[in-house]
């Protein structure tokens, strides 16, 4: 896990230096959930963006897709993940990473279910000129 963690924080430090910095892009499905740009750049037909996501206790990112993968690390807080049949796909503590899917068919949600801020970071790996996440109506479940 260590070596995963370096090499995360190495490649998102290595990013972050070489690429020219950007405004800030927040879609805030819950009250308090912000979302900043740190880099971005292309490469052919490809974007790659790193970003700051923060979310308060009790938030949540809304129901949404990823037009490509999307690698995060938890820095600070307690990540719960879910998937469109309602169940957790996974809960992700501060010092660990989390690989979305995506595609339409992978609608999902992030919540805070904690009592401190989650502070992630996502690089974001996106055919050119995709948005960061696509808005999916809630498949049914009891969560927002």
């Amino acid at each position: 896990m260590r070596t995963t963690r370096r090499t995360v924080l190495t490649g998102a430090a290595v990013v972050a230096m070489t690429l020219a910095g950007g405004t800030a892009h927040a879609t805030p499905p819950g009250q308090g959930v912000t979302g900043t740009v740190i880099a971005r750049t292309t490469v052919g037909d490809t974007d790659y963006i790193l970003r700051e996501l923060t979310i308060p206790p009790g938030q949540a990112t809304g129901w949404h897709y990823h037009d490509g993968p999307v690698h995060g690390y938890i820095e600070r807080g307690v990540l719960s993940h879910y998937d469109a049949t309602c169940g957790s796909d996974g809960v992700y503590p501060a010092g660990t990473t989390i690989a979305e899917p995506h595609g339409p068919d992978e609608v999902h949600l992030g919540r805070n279910e904690g009592t401190e801020p989650i502070v992630l970071y996502a690089l974001y790996v996106l055919p050119h000129g995709a948005p960061l996440a696509n808005d999916a109506p809630n498949p049914g479940c009891d969560l927002e």
